[in-house]
C-alpha cells in the first residue's frame, strides 16, 4: 500500500477486537451509569474506615469502581487511538477521563482516613482474619508509608505546593519544545534544514561525517547559550526534591524516589559500581567502532553512525509473526500457545491507518485479554517491535489470570523485563540462524549499541544524578560550569581513551528531559539487565528457569518488585544480573571482532 489507508479501509483481520471488552456502545454507557451511581455510594464510607468488616466493603466498592472507570477508559482511549481525527471518539475518551477524575477524587478520602488510625491499630487490622490477603497487603504498604505522612494541616499545605513543585519540569519543557530554536544544518544532499529534537538522530545517523558533526555542534551550541538558564532550572528540580525528602523525612532525595517500589540504595549504587568494573567493555567495543568506521579520532557525534555499508531487512508482518513465534520456543509450549492465541484472537490493531495514533503499546484492562497497537513496517525494527510489546501483553495476560484485581498491575521496574527478554530471545535466534556475516554484523551492532544506550548511557544519567543530588544536599552550588564539568567528566570515564569526548557534549545534561523525573533512568538499565539475565539463564538451564520465569510473570504485583525478581532468580540487590548482562555484552564483543578480523 502506497497510501496510507482510511481506517474504514482497513481488513478486520488487521484490527483488534475492542468489542471483546465493551460488545456495543449501550453496553459502555450503562457501565458509565452504574459508576456514576458508586461515586455517591463510596461516600457513605467516610468517616467509618475503622474496623475490619468497613474498610473490607469499602476496598470491594472501590475495586469495583476503579475496575469499571479503567474499563471504560482504556476502551474509549483505544477507539480514539485508532482515529484521532474522529469527534466521536474524541469526546467519549474526554467523558471517560473526567470520569476517572471523579472517581480517583471520591476515592481520594481512604488512604489518609486509614493512616490516621495509630500503628497499633493497623498492625491488628493486619492480622485479622476478617480481611482478605489482597486487602491486609494494602494495609502493610500503608503502614510502610505512615511515617512519612505529615498531620492533615502539613498535607494539605504540601498539597497546595505540588502545582508550583511542577515548575522546574514544565519551565524545562517549555523551553524544550516550544521556544528553543535550532540553526539549519546542511543534510547529505547539501540541503539547508532546519535542526530539530526528531532530525537530530537522523543526522547523528548519517554515512556523512560532516553532516553529523554539524548538528551536532549546532545543538550544543544552542544549548550553551542557554546554560545558565538551564542550569537555574535544573537546580530548582533537585531543590524541590531535597524539600520533598526534609519535610517527608526521608534520610536523601534518592531514597524518598525509591521508596515507594521498597528499592533499597544498594541496588542503585550496585548498578553503578558492577557498571564501572565493567567499563572496560564499553571501550572495547569504542575501539572497534573506531576500527570499523575507519576514522583516525572517534567522536562524540560519531557514537550513532552505521557500522554496516547499506543493509535493509525486509520482514513482513507474517513472517515478523513466525519468527517471533520461533524465537520464543524456549519459554515453552504454553506460553507459546497463549502467545499464538494473542496472534489470532484480535489482540493487535497492526498498520498504519489515516489519524492512527503513532508508536506502538500494549494496553488493557483487568479481566479482559490486553491488545497492542503497531504501526508495522516490513522491517526489522518492526519485527523487535513486536516482539517487545507481546512481551508486555504476555506478562498482562499471566498477571490478571492470576491475581485478584489489586495485586495484578506490576511495577514500572519490573515492567521492561518481560518485553526486553522476548528481544534477547529473538536477537539470540536470529543471530544462531543467521549465514550472512553483513547480516550477522548488522544484527550484532544492533545489539551491542542497545548495551550501549540503554545499559551504559543510562547508569552514566543515573551516576550525573546521584553526583548532582549529593552535592546539593552536601550544600555545594550547582552552577553552570560544575553541572558541566561532572557530566564531561564521567564522559571521558564511560567512553574510554578511544573516543575524542568533545567539549560540546559537557551540555547534554541540559536536553534530558527524564532528568525531571528523578531517579527514574536506572529502570531502564536494571529492567534490561534482568532481562537478559533472564534470557542467559532460560537459553543454559531451560526448563527449570522457564519455570522460574513464568513465576514472575504470573506474580503481577503481589509482593514488592525486589521480592518478585527474587523468587525467579534474578537478584537486583547482588551485582550478578549485571554481571550476567555484561558476559552477554562480551559475547557480542567476541563475535564482532572475530567477524571484523575475517573481512
Amino acid at each position: 500500500m502506497n497510501h496510507v489507508p482510511k481506517r474504514s479501509e482497513t481488513p478486520q483481520e488487521f484490527r483488534w477486537k475492542l468489542e471483546d471488552l465493551f460488545a456495543s456502545q449501550a453496553e459502555w454507557d450503562a457501565e458509565y451509569g452504574k459508576v456514576r451511581k458508586q461515586i455517591g455510594q463510596i461516600a457513605s464510607f467516610q468517616g467509618k474506615l475503622k474496623d475490619a468488616a468497613s474498610i473490607s466493603d469499602c476496598f470491594a466498592l472501590e475495586d469495583d469502581m476503579s475496575l469499571s472507570a479503567e474499563r471504560l477508559y482504556v476502551f474509549a482511549n483505544m477507539r480514539h487511538h485508532e482515529d484521532m481525527a474522529d469527534s466521536k471518539n474524541q469526546s467519549l475518551s474526554e467523558k471517560a477521563k473526567k470520569l476517572s477524575v471523579e472517581v480517583n477524587e471520591a476515592l481520594s478520602f481512604i488512604t489518609p482516613e486509614i493512616l490516621a488510625l495509630s500503628e497499633d491499630e493497623l498492625k491488628q487490622l493486619i492480622q485479622n482474619p476478617q480481611l482478605n490477603v489482597t486487602y491486609k497487603h494494602t494495609l502493610e504498604q500503608m503502614l510502610r508509608q505512615k511515617p512519612h505522612i505529615l498531620s492533615k494541616g502539613e498535607e494539605a499545605l504540601l498539597a497546595q505546593v505540588g502545582n508550583v513543585s511542577q515548575a522546574p519540569g514544565t519551565i524545562f519543557g517549555m523551553m524544550n519544545n516550544a521556544d528553543m530554536k535550532f540553526p539549519k544544518v546542511k543534510n547529505e544532499q547539501g540541503e539547508e534544514v532546519e535542526l530539530t529534537h526528531g532530525r537530530y538522530i537522523q543526522f547523528l545517523e548519517s554515512r556523512n561525517a560532516d553532516v553529523r558533526r554539524d548538528a551536532f555542534k549546532a545543538m550544543y551550541d544552542t544549548y550553551g547559550k542557554w546554560r545558565n538558564t538551564l542550569a537555574a532550572t535544573l537546580n530548582a528540580n533537585v531543590t524541590k526534591n531535597l524539600f520533598y525528602a526534609n519535610a517527608r523525612h526521608y534520610p536523601s532525595a534518592l531514597e524518598m524516589s525509591l521508596f515507594g517500589d521498597n528499592i533499597p540504595v544498594s541496588v542503585y549504587d550496585n548498578l553503578i559500581a558492577t557498571i564501572h568494573k565493567h567499563l572496560p567493555l564499553m571501550h572495547r567495543y569504542m575501539a572497534l567502532r573506531k576500527k570499523l568506521l575507519k576514522v583516525d579520532e572517534l567522536h562524540m557525534y560519531d557514537l550513532f553512525a552505521p557500522l554496516v555499508d547499506e543493509f535493509d531487512m525486509e520482514v513482513s508482518y507474517d513472517q515478523a509473526k513466525k519468527t517471533v513465534f520461533e524465537s520464543l520456543s524456549p519459554l515453552g509450549d504454553e506460553y507459546r500457545k497463549e502467545l499464538q492465541g494473542g496472534f489470532d484472537n484480535g489482540w493487535i490493531d497492526v498498520y498504519e491507518n489515516e489519524g492512527k495514533r503513532s508508536g506502538a503499546y500494549s494496553w488493557g484492562a483487568f479481566g479482559t485479554h490486553p491488545y497492542v497497537l503497531l504501526n508495522h513496517k516490513d522491517n526489522l525494527n518492526s519485527m523487535f517491535t513486536l516482539a517487545h510489546e507481546m512481551g508486555h501483553a504476555m506478562h498482562s495476560f499471566y498477571s490478571d489470570a492470576n491475581n485478584e484485581y489489586r495485586d495484578a498491575q506490576y511495577t514500572i521496574f519490573l515492567a521492561e523485563v518481560a518485553s526486553t527478554l522476548n528481544e534477547a530471545l529473538l536477537m539470540d535466534h536470529l543471530l544462531h540462524k543467521s549465514t550472512d556475516p553483513k547480516e550477522k554484523m548488522y544484527l550484532l551492532t544492533y545489539y551491542a549499541d542497545q548495551f550501549r544506550t540503554t545499559v551504559f548511557r543510562q547508569t552514566m544519567f543515573a551516576e550525573f544524578e546521584k553526583i548532582i543530588h549529593r552535592k546539593a544536599e552536601e550544600g555545594e552550588a550547582l552552577t553552570p560550569q560544575e553541572l558541566c564539568q561532572i557530566y564531561y567528566d564521567l564522559n571521558v570515564k564511560y567512553y574510554g581513551k578511544d573516543v575524542t569526548v568533545d567539549k560540546d557534549i559537557e551540555m547534554e545534561w541540559a536536553r534530558i528531559p527524564h532528568f525531571y523525573t528523578s531517579f527514574y533512568v536506572f529502570k531502564y538499565a536494571t529492567g534490561f539487565s534482568a532481562a537478559t539475565s533472564f534470557a542467559k539463564q532460560i537459553l543454559d538451564e531451560g526448563q527449570p528457569a522457564v519455570d522460574r520465569y513464568l513465576g514472575f510473570l504470573k506474580s503481577g504485583g503481589s509482593d514488592y518488585s525486589i521480592n518478585i525478581l527474587k523468587k525467579a532468580g534474578v537478584d537486583m540487590s547482588s551485582p550478578e544480573p549485571i554481571e550476567q548482562a555484561m558476559s552477554v555484552f562480551e559475547g557480542l564483543l567476541d563475535e564482532m571482532e572475530k567477524l571484523t578480523q575475517n573481512r
